[in-house]
């Protein structure tokens, strides 16, 4: 065995594997993907550009920025084949019955083996391979991990306040659009197809950009133009509307005000013409003239004779009846029965010579 080991081709085989162009070549691949990942992970520092709000952002807002920005490829190309591969895992893999299988394997085994071995020497298997002091985590290792899923919560919690209130309005749009085709592909899509979807776009979309950055800004700015020239126009439109409505309401407005002022003038100049003293002394004219002779009774030409007494006495009666019906003082009815007896002393004699 030895003498293959040490045989010249055997050596010059193993020289050419360790040695070779491949060797060398996933040597450097190996170390270029090491490098990349490190300085992904440096990049977990606080941006300088704080939120719209002014406060800071999370350092996992620049670590997935320069991961999704694909500054270093090798380590941008491995998580997105680990997320690949984790989604058809999740998919097609029964992993969590695989945990459980594990689980009632190994603890089987070591009670079995607890078992047998105390049965047998006295002592069990398991409690020979116990360590003196069990593992745990210490408070500086958990305090680091609490504080990344802190930073980890708030990174998502931070970005999906941008997104609805429009920090930046293209990421909105582009949350809209993603949000409404989601809506009608689940319905035929099932959720890990969803997922896959999501995770491609995700990673290949900035690849696609930092590819075709030079095109795709200048048709956003050629696109801006254009919307920028419609808004002005547009805007110029409405305010010429605007404008001519404003003048054709004040037009109206003058005209309907000299037509009230007309009419209120003419109305006050016949006010005055009723009440001008010409006009009342013409209403007097044609009144006097209007009155005429015939529509008065001739005057008595002869003086009255004693019936004029008698006729006194009728008068006094009916005033009497009509002081008792309307509840008229006995005092103003004495009153009157003594003009009466007056009345009657003055009339009683004429009316006897007659």
């Amino acid at each position: 065995m030895n003498s293959v080991q040490n045989h010249p081709a055997t050596q010059n085989a193993l020289d050419t594997i360790q040695n070779g162009p491949v060797a060398q070549n996933v040597k450097e691949q190996s170390a270029k993907t090491s490098s990349e990942f490190r300085d992904l992970a440096d990049a977990r520092t606080t941006p300088d550009q704080p939120a719209a709000t002014g406060q800071p952002l999370t350092h996992y807002h620049s670590m997935f920025y320069r991961l999704l920005s694909w500054r270093n490829p090798r380590a941008t190309a491995i998580s997105f084949l680990v997320s690949v591969l984790l989604i058809f895992a999740t998919r097609y893999l029964p992993i969590l019955r695989w945990f459980f299988k594990g689980a009632y394997i190994v603890t089987g085994i070591t009670a079995a083996a607890e078992i047998l071995g105390q049965a047998a020497f006295g002592n069990g298997f398991a409690t020979q391979i116990r360590p003196r002091k069990y593992y745990t985590v210490d408070k500086a290792s958990l305090e680091r991990f609490t504080d990344d899923i802190e930073q980890l919560i708030n990174f998502f919690v931070i970005e999906f306040q941008r997104i609805i209130f429009a920090e930046n309005v293209y990421v909105t749009l582009a949350a809209f659009a993603s949000a409404l085709i989601s809506y009608f592909l689940i319905k035929v899509v099932p959720l890990w197809g969803l997922s896959l979807i999501a995770t491609s776009i995700i990673y290949l979309a900035p690849l696609i950009y930092v590819k075709n950055k030079d095109v795709i800004d200048e048709q956003l700015n050629r696109t801006g133009q254009i919307v920028r020239r419609q808004t002005n126009q547009m805007r110029e439109a409405a305010a010429q509307q605007t404008s001519r409505a404003t003048e054709t309401v004040k037009t109206y407005a003058d005209e309907y005000s000299h037509k009230a002022q007309d009419l209120i003038g003419q109305a006050k100049r016949r006010a005055s013409r009723q009440t001008s003293p010409e006009a009342m002394k013409g209403d007097s004219d044609n009144s006097s003239s209007s009155v005429r002779a015939d529509d008065f009774p001739t005057a008595p030409r002869q003086e009255p004779v004693g019936g004029e007494g008698l006729g006194r006495a009728e008068d006094y009666d009916r005033a009497e009846g009509f002081g008792r019906t309307s509840g008229l003082d006995r005092s103003e009815g004495s009153g009157r029965a003594e003009d009466l007896g007056r009345r009657e002393e003055i009339g009683g004699p004429i009316f006897n010579s007659a």
